[in-house]
């Protein structure tokens, strides 16, 4: 849909969206990892509107927590969906309010896959990225995305002994496909398995994604899935674009995304997660 199309609708329904979801990487920080002082303003607006925002994001909590203090999220309120809604935790507070991981014994497989079909496990620990091979170009993007250190194992599947809330396959995207059949096939329903980019094979619980995610923090606050706002841009993003009332993806975002959306925005670079925050309050004003 066009905006004009989507203000007529908006204008005709009367719908105010009190949940504000949003991906960081590609949609709400530029390509610096920066969030602008025209977004904080727009969003600070819309929380003195009442809106409640999270970041929904695949990133680890450690990933996103630079983010949140920029917004000043501990201090306004707001939370956060790290690992792709594996983990939900309330800014105010630090509670964790919801948290599912891949079962331990899952996770040599996972590693073994990755050692067979020649791409590079990763996973967290803490505020620390675990890896085999620290050198890789695609663990440093993780760490460059997340502002995160590596730490080198000898072997992740000897190291990790705890659940985790999500492991990482990175490579080039033709090598991946294999890999995520292969997982696929071998774990049938007991993971979720999906691209975040094509060179990141993202790998959860089973039943975890960003939509799952804001269901659940929906419930918790009484609200509902037509007064929620989701701005993203890449195919992990899909399920909360299609769950949220108003579903919008970025310019710069992937052709699955803006196929599945209402509304499409200007890029990250042109501060578009403001523009649309500015034209919802116009329309809700």
């Amino acid at each position: 849909m066009t905006l004009d199309k989507v203000r007529v609708e908006m204008s005709a329904e009367k719908q105010r969206m009190d949940l504000v979801a949003l991906d960081l990487d590609g949609t709400l920080t530029n390509e610096k990892k920066q969030v602008t002082e025209r977004t904080k303003q727009a969003i600070w607006r819309a929380q003195e509107m009442g809106m409640r925002i999270a970041l929904a994001s695949g990133r680890p909590y450690a990933g996103c927590r630079p983010v949140a203090k920029a917004l000043e999220l501990e201090k306004r309120g707001g939370y956060i969906l790290a690992f792709n809604g594996g983990q939900i935790l309330e800014c105010h507070t630090g509670t964790m309010l919801h948290s599912k991981e891949i079962a331990k014994d899952l996770l040599p497989e996972i590693f073994r896959a990755g050692e067979r079909f020649g791409v590079t496990a990763l996973t967290y620990e803490g505020d620390k990225i675990l890896s085999e091979h620290p050198e890789d170009r695609y663990v440093q993007q993780e760490c460059f995305i997340n502002q995160i250190k590596v730490k080198q194992v000898a072997s992740l599947e000897q190291y990790v002994t705890w659940p985790v809330p999500k492991c990482l396959l990175v490579g080039e995207h033709d090598q991946l496909l294999p890999v995520k059949a292969y997982l696929e096939e071998t774990f049938q329903d007991a993971l979720s398995i999906y691209f975040s980019e094509s060179y990141f094979l993202e790998i959860m619980a089973e039943g975890v994604n960003k939509a799952r995610g804001l269901k659940l923090l929906t419930e918790r606050l009484k609200s509902s899935r037509e007064h929620i706002l989701a701005c993203g841009d890449g195919l992990n993003d899909i399920s909360m674009i299609q769950y949220a009332g108003l579903g919008v993806a970025m310019a710069n975002a992937c052709e699955e995304a803006k196929a599945a959306a209402d509304w499409l925005a200007p890029s990250n670079e042109e501060d578009g997660v403001a523009q649309v925050l500015e034209q919802l309050l116009k329309e809700m004003s």
